[in-house]
């Protein structure tokens, strides 16, 4: 099962998920949004930020890991990501990280390196089998503990937690989201088992043929079109300014030589690899 990916999803279509779980249910969801964002320099990809809108400098932005694996290498990374992505954006919000593990067992401490990092306030650890056993939780936290959730039981607990989103989400968008992605959580742990055969498991093709949902699937296709057509004019103007950064730097290339820098020296300082530099050097010469 793709835990991280789930979670992922859950965290940008119910932020609120996310937010109850580190005990910050007072949050106003309204002034975060949940990204990735890659660190340029040796191109990674941070998978989860939750990032305060407008540069609030009074709230943190959180660096989010999901790590249902045992990895060796897991705060080696984790850092080295975290004081990269600082140097790099040199964001004015104080960073916070938290690790979301099924169990201890899962993790590997390194308390050698990392002990004193690890007893900070600004990194929270969760073990999903220590939440507390609410015998009426909310709609977050128990799609949460859905995903850990054997798949004997998991069913069940599905049609409660769809239930539990017609009664408490008037937002049909809202709705409409929580429950397929619910319905995602179960694809996931009952591969074997084909859409239809989940939906019916679910008592789900009523509900998908009412009004409300129909609807909201309509709002959804709606919202996608405009996030789409806003996420690409955002991409191509991004794409276009890196475009034109990398042109100044290679029209640099021939004062930084005359200079008497080297090539490697050049890469090193316009951030190029060695061999675009070789190239452009050599087409002047043509």
């Amino acid at each position: 099962m793709k835990t991280d990916s789930i979670f992922y999803r859950m965290f940008l279509d119910f932020p609120d998920s996310f937010f109850e779980l580190i005990e910050r249910p007072d949050a106003r969801v309204s002034n975060y949004r949940f990204t990735s964002q890659e660190v340029k320099q040796l191109a990674f990809r941070l998978d989860g930020l939750f990032l305060p809108l407008d540069n609030l400098e009074n709230l943190p932005f959180y660096l989010v890991e999901v790590q249902f694996q045992k990895d060796e290498d897991l705060y080696y990374r984790l850092f080295s990501e975290l004081f990269l992505y600082l140097r790099q954006y040199k964001p004015l919000s104080p960073w916070q990280i938290v690790v979301i593990y099924p169990s201890r067992e899962i993790e590997r401490e390194h308390p050698q390196q990392f002990a004193d990092l690890l007893s900070l306030s600004r990194i929270k650890r969760i073990y999903l089998d220590e939440l507390a056993n609410d015998e009426t939780p909310s709609l977050a936290i128990a799609m949460i503990k859905l995903v850990t959730e054997s798949e004997s039981q998991a069913v069940n607990s599905a049609k409660i937690l769809i239930k539990q989103a017609q009664r408490e989400l008037s937002d049909r968008l809202v709705q409409k989201n929580v429950i397929d992605l619910i319905e995602t959580i179960i694809i996931y742990k009952l591969p074997q088992k084909s859409r239809e055969e989940i939906e019916a498991m679910l008592e789900l093709q009523d509900l998908k043929q009412t009004r409300f949902y129909q609807e909201a699937f309509g709002d959804g296709i709606e919202q996608g079109i405009e996030q789409g057509i806003e996420q690409g004019i955002e991409q191509g103007i991004e794409q276009g300014i890196e475009q034109g950064i990398n042109l100044q730097k290679l029209k640099t290339i021939p004062l930084l030589q005359d200079l008497g820098l080297t090539p490697q020296q050049i890469s090193e300082r316009l951030e190029l690899t060695l061999d675009t530099v070789l190239n452009y050097l050599a087409q002047q010469q043509q």
